[in-house]
């Protein structure tokens, strides 16, 4: 019999985005140490539930325990952002940055341990989905179409970042280890839709208290399937050129309008309130309330789904932080409240330009390193001259915290390990995104929502910047707008991608940008032709085709 570890649910309470403890318990926060088989297991509504928690770790694993990660990948491969980190670190971030694989030949294993993660974050919900029928689920109040409307949706998240990482791809589902040959990515998308559609149908809307507030905690909703069901039919249709089988423009159209009309979701007031490090005040240790700022709160009115972490994560297997964020600190340098990290993603100088004046999503999203007076620190120029692609502006969306004295916030009383306990949630979907998506899809109300994204956008504690003018809501205004709007948050990279790869070749190559590495002018080119001829696909890692005897084949350009 396959035996199944327990250990996948960590102990402890859930420590919300600023580095506050929250004295709540997330519905991730309980262990077992126990050892169940499939012989003895999925018997009961609570085993399948205890499996389902399972399922939910198994994606955070794609962020707690990365190689690159998804949102790594995502932005290193963007518009906004150059690969960056330590002057003297490898050229792995490079490789991916520039679609080429000679910046580092010997990184033939880029996304290695982000493949193991995904496929085994599918084996878990391909392991609850065929026992489904085995399970004695209850009489009454039964949560059958809930769980496994969870789990199926938890499954179509993780193969539609696969398939858009890697193109075709082997597809699994059924709990099985073969040696299977790649698949066209429409047969991925069968899987994408087909488990979608499940959920809408089977997650009651009002399976959880509120959708969106804290009390759901990170659980998935009717509401998060319709909005990822309307991301995925965007995608699909815009960079394969064609409609998917069983979704069509009115599904995807109808699916957001649901989320819209539910009055579960509404946008911040500010934009800045969506972002700890934009919010955040600088304080000293222990002072959670002025460090929180005016920070919305974890589930806020604005969000729809969001991975959880804790700060609990730890060298001893204990994978439940966000992993990824450490790398967008600025490169060893504090700068309270922003906290150190190890210098990826330096955001380009003609990225920033793109905002507009009265825009406050900028300063929201970008950490402007002279402008913000950091340069001037007595740390500054360490940094300087250790950071690889300088450009004197870095993210703050994600940026880690400090206290005033540099001490880690990712724990309130200063105790956290600033590589290891850092556990902003990862906002998958925010309520400015179905807006959005609504008015490309075609909504009658276009213009309406539209206009709320940007009328927030330069608005300022309440009052709206007389350099705000409101524009058509036309396809390619509702693209740039996007842009701006998504900045950082692992979407804009694939925006561009389904507006065609000819457009997204020529907005992402750089003729010859000069950057500052190890304190030196260097220069960051990137090809269209390298876009072309990789369609944007990322390294399949060697390691799995070389196990696979050669039935796995690598992507173009790699």
């Amino acid at each position: 019999m396959n035996k199944m570890k327990y250990n996948i649910l960590v102990a402890g309470c859930l420590c919300l985005g600023l580095g506050v403890t929250s004295c709540s318990d997330s519905f991730l926060d309980v262990e077992s140490k126990t050892e169940s088989t499939t012989g003895t297991f999925y018997k009961t509504e609570n085993d399948a539930y205890r499996a389902l928690i399972g399922c939910y770790d198994g994606w955070r694993q794609t962020s707690s325990a990365p190689q690159v990660s998804f949102y790594l990948g995502a932005e290193i491969m963007s518009g906004e952002c150059f690969a960056g980190t330590g002057n003297g670190d490898g050229r792995g971030y490079q490789a991916i940055d520039r679609f080429d694989i000679s910046q580092s030949p010997a990184d033939l294993n880029l996304y290695e341990s982000d493949w193991k993660n995904y496929y085994a974050g599918v084996y878990r919900c391909n392991e609850l989905i065929t026992r489904e029928e085995q399970i004695a689920w209850k009489e009454t109040d039964s949560k059958r179409g809930t769980y496994m409307g969870e789990c199926r949706t938890i499954r179509a998240l993780l193969y539609f970042d696969m398939v858009r990482l890697w193109g075709n791809i082997p597809l699994f589902t059924e709990p099985v280890n073969e040696n299977r040959p790649q698949v066209d990515a429409k047969e991925v998308y069968a899987v994408i839709f087909a488990d979608l559609k499940y959920a809408i149908e089977n997650i009651p809307a009002d399976a959880y208290p509120k959708a969106n507030s804290a009390t759901n905690d990170g659980h998935i909703t009717k509401y998060a399937a319709e909005a990822l069901l309307a991301r995925a039919y965007l995608y699909y249709t815009g960079y394969y050129g064609s409609e998917p089988e069983g979704v069509t423009k009115a599904d995807a159209l109808a699916a957001v309008e649901d989320v819209i009309a539910s009055n579960e979701f509404s946008l911040v007031s500010e934009f800045k309130n969506l972002w700890p490090a934009a919010s955040a005040g600088v304080a000293e240790v222990g002072d959670t309330e002025t460090l929180k700022g005016t920070y919305a709160g974890d589930g806020n009115s604005e969000t729809i789904l969001a991975m959880k972490f804790t700060s609990s994560q730890d060298y001893n297997g204990n994978n439940d932080g966000n992993r990824w964020q450490v790398m967008i600190g600025m490169r060893s340098l504090n700068a309270a409240p922003y906290g150190k990290g190890w210098g990826g993603l330096t955001v380009d100088p003609k990225f920033v330009s793109e905002f507009k004046n009265g825009d406050t999503r900028r300063s929201a999203s970008i950490i402007d390193l002279e402008g913000e007076g950091i340069t001037a620190l007595k740390d500054y120029a360490a940094s300087y001259k250790d950071q690889r692609e300088y450009t004197g502006y870095a993210v703050k969306k994600y940026a880690p915290l400090c206290y005033a004295d540099g001490t880690s916030a990712s724990k309130g009383d200063g105790s956290g390990d600033f590589q290891i306990g850092n556990h902003q949630d990862y906002v998958f979907i925010r309520y400015a995104d179905v807006l959005l998506m609504a008015a490309e899809l075609g909504s009658p109300n276009a213009q309406a929502y539209f206009d709320k994204v940007r009328e927030r956008a330069y608005t300022s504690e309440g009052t709206l910047s007389a350099n705000y003018s409101q524009l058509a809501a036309t396809q390619d205004n509702i693209m740039k707008e996007r842009r701006l709007e998504f900045a950082f948050e692992s979407i804009n990279y694939w925006d561009l991608l389904r507006q065609g790869l000819d457009v997204a070749a020529n907005k992402l190559a750089v003729a010859g940008t000069t950057v500052y590495s190890g304190g030196n002018a260097d220069v960051v080119t990137i090809s269209a032709s390298r876009i072309q001829e990789t369609k944007g696909l990322s390294q399949i890692p060697y390691n799995q085709i070389t196990l696979s005897n050669g039935v796995l084949k690598q992507n173009a350009g790699w």
